[in-house]
């Protein structure tokens, strides 16, 4: 099934559905006694993840696991192009299979809204299944409300039932090429849009013909609009829904949307790719460090998965927190959230809640992150163990650039079930408006009008 499809499907029965559908929750309510880790010794489980840094970690610890459980798991990875689908499918069978699933934020409001996630707390609250030294205490407090919902459409995350524990997640600053700005005459990262722009103009094909300033995602996908993009957005003061007299209404054509979106046709054009509306933030992984690209607003944590020192200007580049609207004004960020959730209708709870606990403590996480590449990490403690400290120590600007941006970083999107449809709609729109097929006005106005009837 499609995300489409199932998006529609969904937006159908949030209508007769108030709260999100909870998983039975009996295993971990009903389990008794002393903590054990061999409580579920001769269990099978089934996991899916999707190709990721994190996943690797997770599959190397796999043996120990098995080992301290008894338990067996059959892990299947499979790369992000057909994961969701494959996840989707496999929930709305309601087989059981997989046990566990590794999900974004965005695809539990939907798995959640069908009733195919198991909620966790209950789980956490009981000492019979819970380490003692497992300490939820130490997760970054805003990954563990990012994923909090109550399942009422319209209503943001951070109250409710928690869907699912944080591997790792990310957050949307700058990285940038000192060499481009030296060359460019630029003495200090831009601090505010404005600047941004002018150093955009400084930055034309500043290492020859093809390269450009800024690497922003542009593809007709939901993709495009969840980073840099809503950050901005957000810093206008703009909203992407609002509840008025009941109804779950769209306010991408307020006037601060409106501003927002004039300044961002106008970044494209003057820093963009040449073929931004192909560009996605691989492509601009890529052209960053190979000199073609001079910044790329987006995820930068993707620079330390992919090796980016490693490239032909990896020693050049340095990161920065994003610029704001105004001078002194936070910076604000969307974050994406790599998590782990059950599925409701698995036979195998309690040891799937062992399996997850496992792989979310604090030695599992540390060596994803230190040994591995699985960055941002979502413990407190990984961010203050000195092997961490000194692998980041290598990428310029990069703590400072997260610490500045952490503290007012969250789920700017409103939950709603039909986030694929309306979010593909909004990219696709964004294309006309820079593409001049549509003025900035006209193209919100039509957007707002087809997302109402989405969400409705």
């Amino acid at each position: 099934m499609s995300r489409n499809v199932l998006a529609a499907l969904l937006g159908t029965m949030v209508l007769f559905s108030a709260c999100t559908k909870k998983g039975s929750g009996t295993a971990g309510a009903a389990a008794t006694g002393a903590f054990d880790w061999k409580r579920e010794n001769g269990k099978s489980l089934t996991v899916f993840m999707v190709q990721h840094s994190t996943a690797e970690a997770i599959r190397a610890r796999i043996p120990e696991f098995e080992a301290l459980t008894g338990i067996k798991v059959n892990l299947q990875i499979t790369p992000e192009t057909n994961y969701f689908d494959q996840v989707s499918n496999a929930l709305s069978s309601r087989s059981g299979t997989p046990d566990i699933f590794m999900s974004g934020i965005y695809q539990l409001w939907e798995y959640s809204t069908a009733g195919n996630v198991e909620t966790l707390d209950s789980y956490i609250a009981n000492a019979s299944l819970t380490g003692s030294d497992w300490d939820f205490a130490d997760f970054v407090p805003s990954n563990i409300s990012a994923l909090r919902w109550d399942g009422v459409a319209g209503h943001a995350a951070g109250e409710g039932n928690l869907l699912g524990l944080p591997l790792c997640s990310e957050i949307y600053n700058v990285g940038y090429n000192k060499r481009a700005f030296a060359k460019a005459g630029i003495t200090k990262f831009p601090e505010t849009f404005e600047e941004l722009l002018a150093a955009c103009d400084k930055l034309k094909e500043w290492n020859g013909p093809g390269s450009y300033p800024l690497a922003i995602r542009g593809l007709r996908d939901w993709g495009t609009i969840h980073p840099a993009y809503l950050s901005a957005y957000a810093m206008y003061g703009a909203k992407d829904f609002a509840i008025e007299n009941g109804k779950l209404i769209s306010k991408v054509n307020s006037p601060e949307s409106i501003a927002m979106n004039k300044f961002w046709v106008d970044l494209v054009k003057r820093g963009g790719s040449p073929q931004w509306s192909n560009a996605s933030w691989s492509q601009g992984q890529t052209d960053l460090g190979a000199g073609k690209a001079a910044m790329q607003w987006d995820a930068s944590n993707n620079s330390i998965q992919v090796n980016l020192q490693n490239m032909a200007e990896g020693g050049n580049i340095a990161f920065a927190h994003s610029p704001t609207l105004k001078a002194g004004d936070k910076v604000l960020s969307n974050s994406w959230i790599w998590s782990i959730a059950m599925n409701a209708s698995s036979k195998n709870k309690n040891a799937a809640w062992l399996f997850l606990q496992f792989v979310t403590n604090k030695e599992t996480l540390k060596s994803a992150s230190v040994k591995g590449s699985s960055v941002d990490p979502v413990r407190t403690s990984v961010w203050n163990d000195d092997g961490f400290k000194a692998k980041m120590a290598t990428q310029e600007g990069y703590i400072d650039a997260f610490n500045v941006t952490s503290p007012n970083t969250t789920i700017l999107f409103t939950p709603q079930p039909a986030f694929f449809e309306t979010t593909t709609d909004w990219a696709a729109t964004l294309q006309d408006m820079v593409a001049g097929k549509v003025t900035v006005e006209q193209g919100l106005n039509d957007l707002k009008t087809r997302m109402d009837k989405a969400v409705q």
